[in-house]
């Protein structure tokens, strides 16, 4: 029992108020988010598109959304983090009613354009405002305490899902945007702004100009190169979304079974991730990120010889694993390699890797299984995973290096923990902070 609390205080105590408070609209936000989940199946099945289609209508989202992350970085840095967030969580809520609402395929295409924009135009300013609020030192355990609820609320949205649509896969529409709507109340609420003056390294002095801010991402190689790896990371990870639901409904099953299949990736990430950063602490994060990039390729390669739900649950399991590994590494290095003054760029651009291949992967994927087939579009993910590992054991040196400059340029800066509105007395906060009470955990 005493051993239980210690890990409960190493795992989750200390950590701003403001962080808990994220963390809380993460796990609301995520228990609702239905939606993307079983797009492809709504657009197949009930709308009665082709698969091609209904790659067209995702890759259409992430087109959105590498405008939204782009545009949410610069906000983010320029207008700020709170508003940001809010604006692009009404905006989200409001195109998620719309899009269910959509019926012909113009309309449905511009609905998931413009929900794409709006959702992904947060992910700057909330991964800023992460790295605002909690101390350098607890990064690593932050990341994976919300990546925690971010895939507890996936595990419990994956199985509600599958139940709603039998009901009607308006439901899931509507059920998302509240979610969406309460997470944009609890930051209006409880969270203030979080950016504050920096001052500008010799190679920013002028990055409040948006294209000296540009200049100064495009001329850092080392981080842009971190950016395509995580691009091609992201191609094979995506398909779980798109191609991954048409493979299981051709193998004739139901779209609860698939619910209860891709369940298993949260339910092992809310069992297992609070463990990772014990485990990969003091580890060389090339070599994490190379293990996980070939643990991803042969999950996702596995898919190729899957005929019944065990077997698609067993891939399901593998990449999540790899997943495990890459998530906390991939957030705390790009904390470390981003500029404070110009954070909310950099996560925007990292963030843009995410969209692009958004865009193109269920794209890709249904091209590639219409043409040349199932299998060799599994197995294609495999080798990318295999070349993927092996460009982050060939560039990792480079990238430490270069976080290291960045510290000892001062260019990270440490800033005050707790930024709650309206201000909590001292003594609460101190207790709402120590490390003998910790908060729960995600």
């Amino acid at each position: 029992m005493r051993s239980m609390r210690g890990w409960l205080r190493e795992t989750a105590g200390g950590l701003p108020v403001t962080f808990w408070y994220l963390w809380t609209g993460t796990l609301i936000n995520r228990l609702g988010s239905f939606v993307l989940v079983f797009l492809a199946i709504y657009l197949t099945r009930e709308r009665g598109f082709s698969e091609l289609q209904a790659g067209l209508v995702l890759g259409g989202w992430g087109v959105g959304g590498a405008v939204g992350t782009t545009v949410g970085g610069v906000l983010t840095d320029r207008w700020g983090r709170r508003p940001t967030l809010l604006t692009a969580h009404v905006g989200a809520a409001v195109m998620m009613l719309t899009l269910g609402f959509a019926r012909e395929l113009w309309a449905i295409a511009a609905g998931a354009l413009l929900l794409g924009l709006f959702a992904e135009a947060a992910r700057p300013a909330f991964g800023a405002m992460m790295i605002d609020v909690v101390p350098e030192r607890d990064r690593l355990r932050a990341f994976s305490l919300n990546y925690w609820a971010i895939n507890l609320g996936f595990a419990c949205a994956a199985l509600l899902a599958g139940l709603a649509a039998e009901v009607g896969y308006l439901l899931l529409f509507v059920v998302d945007a509240a979610t969406t709507l309460t997470t944009a109340l609890i930051i209006f609420v409880k969270v203030r702004e979080t950016r504050r003056p920096t001052a500008p390294t010799p190679a920013t002095a002028d990055a409040g100009v948006p294209h000296s801010a540009l200049r100064a991402i495009l001329a850092d190689r080392v981080f842009l190169g971190f950016v395509a790896l995580n691009l091609f990371s992201a191609l094979v990870f995506l398909q779980h979304i798109s191609m991954l639901p048409i493979a299981m409904g051709e193998d004739g099953l139901s779209t609860t079974t698939y619910g209860s299949v891709i369940a298993l990736n949260g339910v092992l990430i809310v069992a297992g991730q609070l463990f990772v950063p014990r485990l990969i602490r003091g580890r060389s994060r090339s070599h994490v990120l190379a293990l996980a990039a070939l643990v991803m390729g042969v999950g996702f390669g596995l898919t190729a010889f899957a005929g019944a739900a065990w077997f698609y649950g067993l891939t399901v399991l593998i990449w999540t694993m790899g997943e495990m590994l890459n998530s906390p590494s991939n957030s705390t290095l790009i904390a470390e390699l981003s500029p404070a003054e110009l954070r909310g760029r950099y996560q925007g651009v990292f963030s843009l890797s995410w969209q692009v291949a958004g865009a193109t992967a269920p794209i890709l994927g249904g091209f590639v299984r219409q043409e040349v087939g199932n299998a060799a579009l599994w197995l294609g993910c495999a080798a990318i995973g295999g070349v993927t590992a092996v460009a982050h054991l060939l560039s990792g040196p480079a990238r430490e290096r270069r976080a290291d400059a960045l510290r000892r340029r001062g260019a990270l800066v440490k800033e005050p923990a707790s930024v709650l509105t309206p201000p909590v007395p001292a003594a609460a906060e101190a207790a709402a902070t120590a490390p003998a009470q910790p908060a729960a955990s995600r």
